[in-house]
């Protein structure tokens, strides 16, 4: 089969699929115009031939571009759209919940002044992050995790961002992609401990927006885990051939230990041959 469009991030399913693992979907666009979405764990296993001719599309206004800022936008788009607004990255500077918008009102009353998780994942180690409650668990499978606890529930984003700034004192935001793309072994007891203590450290002030859940646990689509990490990028490595041998977080993992993000990438227009 063949597929062509404009590249955007990895979809996942609520759901496992029938054999347990996390389900992805390939949803691209032609420029603006959104494509049915194409289901890809069947292609793990297959020859995959990506290629990218050097068009650029902007996510947001279609424009051609030669580099992208933000995931997919121009410059402009970057500096004025609403979902680049600086309290995506840094919560805390949220400010919605006082009326005050920091760039567009309703988008951030829609996406910031509604329930947030307080979490900790599981990727190549353990790590704080937030989340809007609507977009459980699929921040998870975005970022490659293989368990997973909601250990607060916040009415808005800004006191989910202060809190993980406390957090961030013993557990850090990032993931690692090169330790994220082993074959990491779920470890439930580890991060029930990490909860325990995430509570302490907290304290009581915080104490009212705690909740005590199970974690969830994932696992993907990989037949063979890289032993060493090569990260390519069709700026540099416009056609990438080779046997698809996993997807995990947003990237797809080919042999030889070669990956590709995919949501790095949106925008990019390419041509996807299959088998």
């Amino acid at each position: 089969m063949q597929w062509e469009g404009n590249l955007r991030k990895l979809e996942t399913s609520a759901q496992a699929n029938e054999h347990g693992q996390v389900a992805y979907s390939l949803r691209g666009a032609d420029v603006l115009q959104a494509l049915p979405p194409e289901e890809i764990n069947a292609w793990v296993g297959e020859r995959l031939q990506i290629h990218f001719g050097g068009q650029i599309h902007c996510r947001v206004s279609g424009q051609v571009l030669r580099k992208t800022y933000g995931e997919g936008m121009s410059y402009q788009a970057w500096s004025e759209h609403p979902s680049a607004v600086e309290s995506v990255l840094r919560p805390e500077l949220s400010r919605i919940h006082e009326g005050i918008a920091l760039r567009d009102f309703e988008w951030e009353q829609k996406h910031h002044n509604q329930p947030h998780y307080v979490y900790i994942s599981q990727t190549g180690a353990f790590k704080v992050g937030v989340t809007r409650t609507t977009n459980r668990p699929y921040r998870w499978h975005d970022q490659g995790a293989v368990a997973a606890v909601a250990i607060a529930e916040t009415p808005y984003r800004q006191l989910a961002g202060e809190m993980e700034v406390a957090l961030k004192e013993i557990l850090s935001d990032k993931t690692n992609f090169r330790k994220m793309l082993a074959n990491v072994d779920v470890d439930i007891p580890a991060l029930e401990d990490w909860k325990e203590e995430c509570f302490e450290h907290l304290g009581p002030v915080y104490e009212p927006f705690f909740i005590d859940e199970s974690p969830e646990t994932f696992a993907y689509p990989v037949l063979s885990y890289p032993e060493k990490v090569k990260s390519l990028t069709l700026d540099k490595v416009p056609h990438i051939e080779g046997t698809l041998e996993g997807i995990k977080g947003q990237y797809l993992l080919f042999d030889g230990g070669r990956v590709m993000n995919v949501r790095r990438h949106s925008g990019y227009r390419v041509r996807i041959d299959v088998g």
